[in-house]
């Protein structure tokens, strides 16, 4: 007789598709990135392997260190990476991950790499110096000179780790560097000063609270010149190989992504060339900011992809009293509430990566709609991301508890999506001011939403309270966040509703526009397609 027999215990979920999910599928070929539908099962197929789990597990377990000295006591301000933290890197950089849409002339690329970065998640830190890379390319076009320069070094599939002269390599990676311990989300209150030389470049002085990817070759800031706020490009090395004296203080001890780095830094008279108008810093930086926005939104849907995978391979394997837990009527209502939310969220980011690509061609409904949609979104996915990681995370019960599992990891990285980029206020009072000054965002967003008019009571219903909201201009300030919940729901409903498969939306219709919903998940009504939903979330392993 043994004392350690192994019963009733999970297989580990690997070897299987990342890819393999059909809202994301759905929504590939829909927003005009089927062509790209190969390349996407060959990234998944990658992401769901034993190795691709493995490395994401190495990189959390052994975090950047910083090296601010050489033995000799020389300054040179490095952050060391474990291995497995480059092999994510390069992955991401080969596939296209991050700027490569924006040297590809192909009608859906940036969907095409939308539908990427949610499927390749191994480690969620990584994604950070990805996601700047790609958003800084539109930011750096205000100076059409610079761009020439970097732009095609951004775009380049090439990962060339180091510090080195960044026009002398092979591909650059770029990051962002604008919060300031007295401002954070209020940028304007930025302390950072710049002064202008003669050779046309700029000497910054000044104090970043949070700069994220620390080890990236150039950095877009704020600073304030002579003519107000304004933005620069700064580089990690100068063009003769010396160090540019952007000086790492300290890592940030973060609660989550903590296979990135994040540092405080100091502008010690750092070399900056300016980007875009003095002055208009803000104006220059938003096309950024607002890039990187999406890349939330994406990386908080990639995250409850996950958490439902978890949680539906889990209760797939696993028995309690007698039956498999995923047979059991209650822990059915919670899988499938789960998967309703994962999909709600799916379906809602690949529209706005379809907003951006036409956009970037020159759209204007679909820049106006974008406005909107994406500051809803914004707020409304990643500020659920944390509740659907805590219910995955249960589904486990005590084994889901333990970082084995790598639930306490997804439950860690889930908070950061809403406060990066501006926090959940930030996002509300933005759809307000958007709402304020540009009436066109409006008008797009509401005929985007009544294009479902008709076909579910309980969607017109809700559009209807929508306009209501929106009408009655009391404390509406006060209201931020429940109008702009308002309206994530029911542009979630008229796009599942129109696009998502029936037992989907009708589920997320009864319980997230009928009112007939608890506040936990695992509330759903009877009468819900269980069965259909949670198919749709099981992992095809092996």
């Amino acid at each position: 007789m043994t004392t350690h027999e192994v019963l009733n215990q999970v297989p580990p979920l690997a070897g299987y598709d990342a890819a393999d999910d059909p809202a994301l599928l759905d929504g590939l070929a829909r927003e005009g990135a089927g062509w790209a539908t190969a390349e996407l099962h060959e990234l998944g197929r990658i992401g769901g392997t034993e190795q691709a789990i493995e490395y994401g597990r190495l990189a959390n377990e052994h975090p950047p260190v910083l090296r601010t000295h050489d033995r000799y006591g020389h300054r040179i301000d490095e952050v060391e990476f474990h291995p497995a933290w480059h092999e994510l890197m390069r992955t991401a950089v080969t596939h296209g991950l991050h700027a490569a849409p924006w040297a590809d002339d192909r009608p859906g690329a940036h969907v095409a790499r939308a539908a990427k970065f949610y499927t390749w998640r191994p480690d969620a830190g990584h994604g950070c110096p990805v996601s700047m890379t790609y958003a800084a390319v539109p930011a750096l076009r205000h100076n059409p000179e610079l761009a020439a320069r970097y732009e095609p070094l951004l775009t380049a599939a090439t990962y060339d780790f180091g510090l080195r002269a960044p026009l002398g390599k092979r591909g650059l990676l770029a990051g962002m560097s604008m919060t300031e311990k007295q401002g954070g989300s209020d940028v304007r209150a930025n302390a950072t000063t710049a002064r202008p030389e003669p050779d046309g470049t700029y000497r910054l002085l000044g104090h970043k609270w949070f700069t994220s990817a620390p080890m990236c070759d150039v950095f877009l800031t704020l600073a304030q010149a002579p003519g107000g706020l304004t933005c620069f490009l700064v580089p990690r090395v100068l063009p003769d190989g010396t160090r540019n004296p952007m000086r790492l203080m300290r890592l940030k001890d973060k609660l989550g992504n903590r296979s990135n780095a994040s540092a405080e830094v100091e502008y010690e008279h750092a070399v900056a060339w300016r980007v875009g108008d003095e002055g208009r810093g803000v104006r220059t930086i938003i096309d950024m900011v607002n890039l990187t926005r999406l890349d939330c939104v994406i990386g908080a849907a990639a995250g409850m992809r996950q958490g439902v995978l978890t949680a539906v391979h889990h209760a797939t394997h696993r028995q309690a009293f007698g039956r498999y837990l995923v047979d059991q009527p209650l822990m059915r209502n919670v899988l499938a509430d789960l998967a309703v939310e994962s999909e709600a969220a799916t379906v809602l980011m690949m529209r706005l990566a379809g907003a951006t690509d036409r956009s970037a061609r020159g759209d204007a409904d679909e820049t106006a709609f974008k406005r909107l949609a994406l500051a809803v979104g914004k707020y409304w996915v990643c500020k659920r991301w944390p509740a659907h990681a805590a219910e995955a995370l249960e589904c486990l019960g005590g084994n889901g508890y333990v970082e084995e599992s790598g639930m306490p990891r997804l439950f860690r990285e889930s908070p950061l999506n809403s406060i990066w980029e501006g926090s959940g206020n930030v996002a509300a009072l933005d759809v307000l001011r958007a709402l304020a000054k540009e009436p066109q965002v409006m008008e797009v967003f509401q005929a985007e939403v009544t294009a479902a008019a008709g076909a579910d009571p309980r969607l017109d219903a809700a559009v209807r309270q929508v306009r209501a909201d929106l009408a009655d201009h009391g404390d509406l300030e006060l209201r931020a966040r429940r109008v702009v919940e308002r309206l994530a729901l029911v542009l979630q409903g008229s796009l599942l509703v129109r696009h998502g498969h029936p037992a989907v939306a009708d589920a997320f219709c009864a319980s997230r526009l009928g009112a007939d919903h608890g506040h936990a998940f695992g509330t759903l009504p009877p009468g819900v397609d269980f069965a259909t939903i949670i198919s749709r979330a099981v992992p095809k392993v092996g």
